[in-house]
């Protein structure tokens, strides 16, 4: 009796749970309704099956319990109860199967007007590639790869000098329009899905796939890698911003072409020097930091990030948030330079200055720190030197009460959760397995032995 009781609350508790869950799809935003109602007929089915075989089981138990002087009775063939099973098992899997075909066939037929670009993964960010004023991608070979040409393209395919190069996490579509996206894995084996898209593709290494979709509504979404790609899986994540037309192509004239990246000029060193006068103040006349104004150590720093982060200064994703006071005092004197140039100008100097190791003042133990450096070497390389590829900066050699601040930061959200510094957003998941300001202090101080 108490088995049959609980598999009749069983039944009824799932069906309670299903209709009354907050948790369920997000709303659609794409031409998709064909996944959600293939889903739905498969609930509806495999549900009907459930309700139907629990409340047998339950009927049976209750039916057919043990009484004192009662036999089985013992029948091994049935083959009307048989055909009936087989018959209304092939009608079940018929009714899952077919609605699913049908959307595939969808699926995988891209319109001819579809707009086509490319998402290219790594560990662990997603990159984008538009077509040019040509309307053709070019070539791409995972030889040509570097940090000078993060995309792999072919520098001697004429179709690929002009391919726009958004390399952000952060992907802007047109509303309404069917867009095809290619996608491509420089390293392992990655995912990129839009819940509300409904359409997902996995990305493998040495092949292209792709996925199509129409956006039906305009908003910013979340897009993930739902491949297990490493240990930051996680935080591999970016947005999709679904907007009108013009709005589309004013995000995309913002970024340069293969060729325009090519042709930069680099920074100039002399002029650099006059605009860093206003930067000795606080960072010493050789960017060796001073922890009394707090400010750290820049010699010896990856361009790259430097730029990145004023830049960030610049355009508020850095040095807003209302406890964030020293990024305060930062903002207005990154607005000092005021354009790009004046910010290549800058870093230029900066790395002609001489690289001497920041002083030690960080009281930690090493031994216990170097386990969750596992976690960052993943993006900092082992030595600490910094990876461009995986947008993480030198720690070795760098000023380790810095470097203490800034993950105390990422903790407690004062730095990293501006929606327009997505790197940002990956360290503050990833500084939260520092269990304690003492664990933080160990992780640094093993840092501090990188030297």
């Amino acid at each position: 009796m108490a088995l049959a009781i609980v598999l009749v609350l069983l039944v009824v508790g799932s069906v309670l749970f299903h209709y009354l869950s907050p948790w369920y799809f997000t709303p659609i935003a794409s031409n998709w309704d064909s996944i959600d109602e293939t889903v739905t007929i498969t609930f509806w089915v495999t549900g009907f099956v459930f309700v139907v075989v629990n409340l047998f089981m339950a009927y049976c138990v209750l039916r057919y319990r043990y009484r004192k002087g009662k036999l089985a009775h013992y029948e091994p063939e049935n083959k009307k109860l048989e055909l009936a099973l087989i018959l209304a098992t092939t009608v079940g899997v018929v009714a899952m199967l077919a609605p699913g075909l049908f959307a595939w066939a969808k699926f995988i037929e891209v319109p001819k007007d579809a707009t086509v670009f490319e998402v290219v993964a790594r560990q662990w960010n997603f990159n984008y590639r538009f077509p040019g004023k040509d309307g053709v991608l070019g070539t791409v070979d995972a030889k040509y790869v570097s940090d000078e040409n993060p995309f792999g393209i072919n520098p001697d395919d004429p179709s690929g000098q002009d391919d726009v190069l958004i390399a952000s996490p952060e992907l802007h579509l047109p509303l309404g329009k069917p867009v095809k996206l290619e996608l491509r894995s420089i390293d392992v084996l990655h995912d990129f899905t839009v819940p509300q898209f409904r359409a997902k593709m996995n990305m493998v290494p040495g092949l292209v796939t792709y996925v199509w979709f129409r956006p039906t509504r305009t908003g910013t979404f979340d897009s993930f890698c739902e491949q297990l790609c490493g240990i930051a899986h996680f935080a591999m994540r970016g947005k999709v911003a679904v907007e009108e037309e013009s709005a589309f192509q004013a995000w995309l004239s913002s970024y340069p072409t293969y060729a325009q990246s090519k042709a930069r000029v680099a920074g100039d060193a002399a002029a650099g020097k006059a605009l860093f006068a206003v930067c000795t103040a606080c960072q010493g006349a050789q960017a060796e930091g001073n922890p009394s104004l707090n400010a750290p150590k820049l010699s010896g720093q990856a361009p790259w990030y430097l730029k990145r982060q004023l830049k960030n200064f610049k355009d508020g994703a850095r040095g807003t948030h209302e406890k964030d006071v020293f990024g305060k005092m930062m903002a207005p004197m990154a607005a000092t330079l005021t354009d790009e140039a004046a910010i290549d100008n800058v870093v230029a100097y900066i790395r002609t200055l001489p690289d001497n190791p920041a002083p030690t003042t960080v009281n930690g133990n090493a031994k216990n720190g170097q386990d969750p450096y596992v976690t960052c070497a993943a993006c900092h390389g082992a030595g600490g030197q910094g990876i461009q590829a995986t947008n993480a900066p030198r720690l070795k050699g760098m000023s380790d009460w810095y470097m203490v601040t800034q993950l105390k930061n990422f903790q407690h959200g004062v730095r990293g959760t501006n929606p327009h510094d997505p790197y940002g957003r990956q360290m503050t998941s990833m500084a939260a397995i520092l269990v304690d300001d003492q664990a933080t202090s160990d992780l640094v101080a093993y840092i501090d032995t990188l030297r």
